[in-house]
Formats: structure tokens, C-alpha cells, sequence
């Protein structure tokens, strides 16, 4: 009698044992799905390039992380790589560069882009700008966006509505992770 109320006691600690464990998994992986939540929705955008408008920057099929908090301390600058939702809506986010500012006068011509008159020195451009666009006025909270690959990207100079407005910002993009890791500039 006192051997099977010993196995029984045992038996029973044992059970404990495995539900305590395994309460501690389920707890484990539950904080880690909403740690991943929180952070992928307020913290990091992760996507991969669709397109080769921003050559020789960034190439198709790359995959880049941008900071979802980078504005909340600053404003965006001119030359900024950044994510963004499509002005003439849609669902997949876009990926240009900075150029013009609220307030900035921005013109294409003569191979290049000038803003408030002056040529913009852009060593990140694949090759001269083909065409003559603009002038575009960039109203206040909004911004000029141009892929790095000029002759081969749509961006403002064709969208439907030309500017990027501030809420529709997702983040700026830090750096490529995939195929090879490196800061984006």
C-alpha cells in the first residue's frame, strides 16, 4: 500500500513536471509571436526590391530593412532612401530616394535634376536623366520621389499624384541584408 501511494505521488510530481514545462514553452512562444508582432509593426519594415528603379543602389530581389522610428526624432533629407505606400494607392510599397523637399521647387533638364534652380549632385544615378519634367512645386508635409535608375523608373514624374506625403512614410531604409549585408546610402 505505502509502494503504490509512493508511485502515485511520484506519477503525480512527474505530471507536474511535464505540464509546468510544457506551460513554459506555450508562455515562450507566445511572447516571442508578439515580440515579432510589435517589432515588424512598429519598429522595422522588411521587404524585398521588385523592381530595378533604384540600380545600381539596390538590385532586384534584394532584401532590405528599414527603421519604422527613424522620423518619429527627425525629418526626412533629400537623399534618403525610404519605403513608402503608392501615392495613386495600391498595395505594394515602394522603395525611391528623397528628392525634393517641402517647399522645393524641383525641374529636370539638361541631363540632370535641379532644385530651387541649382543642379542637385546626385553620385548615386545610374546614368544622366533623359527628358525634360516639372517645374513641381512640393507642397508643405510632402515630397519629390526618384528612383536612382532614372530612365527606368516611375516615380513622381509620372505618378497620377507626384508627392509623397509624410504619413505614408513607412521607414528609412538602413541596410540590405540579402544577398550580401551593407548599409544602403
Amino acid at each position: 500500500m505505502e509502494k503504490e501511494r509512493r508511485e502515485a505521488d511520484t506519477n503525480a510530481a512527474g505530471g507536474s513536471y511535464v505540464r509546468r514545462e510544457l506551460l513554459s514553452w506555450v508562455r515562450l512562444i507566445l511572447i516571442s509571436l508578439v515580440l515579432a508582432f510589435l517589432i515588424s509593426n512598429f519598429v522595422v519594415v522588411n521587404a524585398v526590391v521588385p523592381t530595378g528603379s533604384m540600380e545600381d543602389t539596390i538590385q532586384v530581389e534584394d532584401r532590405i530593412m528599414a527603421l519604422r522610428l527613424t522620423y518619429l526624432f527627425e525629418d526626412p533629407a533629400r537623399g534618403d532612401v525610404i519605403i513608402f505606400d503608392p501615392p495613386d494607392g495600391g498595395e505594394d510599397w515602394y522603395v525611391k530616394r528623397i528628392i525634393g523637399l517641402p517647399g522645393d521647387t524641383v525641374e529636370i533638364h539638361d541631363g540632370g535634376v535641379y532644385i530651387n534652380g541649382k543642379r542637385l549632385e546626385e553620385d548615386y544615378v545610374k546614368e544622366p536623366t533623359e527628358g525634360v519634367f516639372g517645374p513641381y512645386q512640393v507642397p508643405e508635409g510632402c515630397y519629390f520621389m526618384m528612383g536612382d535608375n532614372r530612365n527606368d523608373s516611375l516615380d513622381s514624374r509620372f505618378w497620377r499624384n507626384p508627392y509623397v506625403r509624410r504619413d505614408q512614410i513607412k521607414g528609412k531604409v538602413l541596410f540590405e541584408y540579402y544577398p550580401r549585408l551593407r548599409w544602403v546610402e
